[in-house]
């Protein structure tokens, strides 16, 4: 066989891979290392990928329904009620993991690409998903960017005096206007994106529109209960103050109430080390507000609260965690948490903090 044949045909074959493996990688999309609000993706965190998620009714269900957060997932629970038989329901984060590390999978991008509604928060941790929609298969999906239904309610992220600043140089290119993504821990804005999605809802499955409006009517009666519970807590409440040995991710819920706050940074940080400075500062609050507890959030190792406490003149100050509801699994939503049963609880911290 000649040799120029030879080399020929072994170039066609090069490209011919090339191609395919171009095509293979645009479809499996392949998501930045750096997932919004400063955190970035580790190849510790690779192994902690999305994965499966809780679903329910997988093989009878007319619609499919995905989600990325834990709140998302349990709105919707609600809203659907007793015709949950109907619907195929996905959380994405179902290991735990955090909306600011988070990757989706290639089985991800194929519950996404095929559902009927897909539900984001739409801050800055979530930039695959414009990526993820170009892939959809389903024209007509619903999409629903919590942040975009939220409006002027969204909150620029706040430095508060003490706060740690990050630690990262942005070009100004870069230099764009960081919202706060926690928008689920106010629970005004539950009302308002459970009207949201109970609308994108009916107009899936119009044939039982009257199911999800009363569904939606019983569940917002207990969110607004809570919300005047916690009104009803911070009036009587001897203190006005919160101060966190942690980020921040309570802006919403705090501005609520007319809650100043102190914490060690905020709510979308990706440090963990808390400088001497702000150590000080904020064992300082601790002592002249005379502050009978230092706030954490779940996942948190505690470090900068008990170096807070440590810092103080009082050192009797509890350490208890107000949960924002980022590390739910799969497993927790099998054992019956509960998007009402996590801000009950944290109403009952709140009160010892504020008492």
């Amino acid at each position: 066989m000649p040799v120029n044949f030879i080399n020929q045909f072994g170039g066609l074959l090069i490209i011919m891979k090339n191609r395919i493996f171009g095509l293979v990688m645009a479809s499996v999309l392949t998501v930045s290392a750096f997932c919004g609000c400063g955190a970035s993706m580790t190849a510790a965190d690779s192994d902690q990928k999305g994965g499966s998620a809780p679903e329910n009714a997988a093989n009878a269900a007319a619609y499919s329904i995905v989600c990325t957060t834990f709140p998302q997932y349990d709105w919707i629970r609600n809203i659907i009620g007793g015709d949950s038989d109907k619907f195929q329901l996905t959380m994405l984060l179902d290991q735990g993991m955090d909306l600011h590390s988070y990757q989706p999978t290639a089985e991800d991008i194929a519950k996404i690409a095929d559902a009927d509604m897909f539900v984001y928060v739409g801050g800055e941790s979530d930039g695959w998903v414009d990526s993820a929609l170009k892939e959809a298969t389903n024209k007509d999906m619903k999409v629903v960017n919590m942040l975009d239904a939220l409006g002027t309610a969204v909150k620029e992220e706040e430095v508060v005096p003490g706060m740690q600043a990050e630690e990262e140089e942005k070009s100004e290119e870069e230099e764009d206007l960081e919202y706060d993504e926690h928008v689920w821990l106010s629970l005004k804005n539950a009302v308002t994106l459970t009207d949201v999605l109970s609308e994108n809802i009916q107009e899936i499955d119009p044939a039982n529109k009257e199911d999800y409006v009363e569904n939606t009517a019983e569940y917002e009666d207990r969110l607004n209960d809570l919300d005047m519970r916690y009104a009803l807590t911070v009036s009587k409440g001897k203190r006005k103050a919160i101060l966190f040995g942690d980020r921040f991710p309570f802006r919403y819920m705090a501005d609520d109430y007319g809650l100043t706050y102190y914490a060690a940074f905020v709510g979308c940080s990706a440090e963990s080390e808390a400088s001497f400075e702000t150590i000080t500062f904020l064992a300082q609050k601790v002592d002249s507000l005379k502050l009978p507890v230092i706030l954490t959030i779940d996942g948190s190792d505690h470090k900068i609260a008990e170096s807070i406490q440590k810092a103080a003149e009082s050192k009797n100050q509890e350490i208890l965690i107000m949960d924002s509801m980022q590390s739910v699994t799969a497993n927790d939503v099998v054992d019956g948490e509960t998007y009402l049963n996590v801000m009950e609880d944290n109403l009952n911290v709140l009160s010892q903090a504020l008492n």
